[in-house]
């Protein structure tokens, strides 16, 4: 199928059914609601978090005083690709790439964050790293490849 042969739907051009206008809705006095119960008012129905009259997942979850949150067990890094030092005009070949620098650059917000390193682009750069906390496998041999050095 080409571009030149799409066509438009014929249901698009059909409006939405106005509900709750009286007669000219064509449902008449009651909307297509029915005539009474809950889901018949217009506070009607159930809220999204309602679990079917099971205790609900807050209540579930334990509260005591030695229970650890998991996403405060996760540290969290922020992540520098080696294809964006590479393509910066500010870092010259044989930098030494430490977390004030990136900070001055704006690669992170933060000297306290930990920064971790990735490949994945080609890299010719021979730059140093000091102070960088993590770094990928691959990010290390391209780095050592093209005469780097991690401090």
């Amino acid at each position: 199928m080409l571009v030149h042969e799409l066509k438009r739907s014929t249901w698009l051009n059909k409006s939405a059914k106005r509900r709750g206008r009286w007669d000219s809705s064509g449902s008449w006095n009651y909307s297509g609601r029915g005539q009474k119960g809950q889901n018949s008012r217009s506070w009607g129905g159930m809220p999204a978090w309602f679990e079917g009259w099971q205790t609900p997942l807050t209540q579930r979850l334990p509260k005591l005083k030695w229970f650890k949150r998991y996403f405060k067990l996760i540290e969290d890094y922020q992540v520098i690709n080696l294809w964006r030092l590479e393509a910066d005009e500010r870092i010259e070949k044989s930098a030494t790439i430490t977390k004030q620098l990136l900070k001055d650059l704006r690669y992170i917000s933060k000297i306290d964050w930990l920064v971790k390193v990735l490949w994945t682009w080609d890299f010719s750069k021979s730059l140093s790293f000091e102070g960088i906390d993590c770094f990928s496998k691959t990010a290390k041999e391209k780095i050592e490849k093209t005469g780097g050095k991690i401090k």
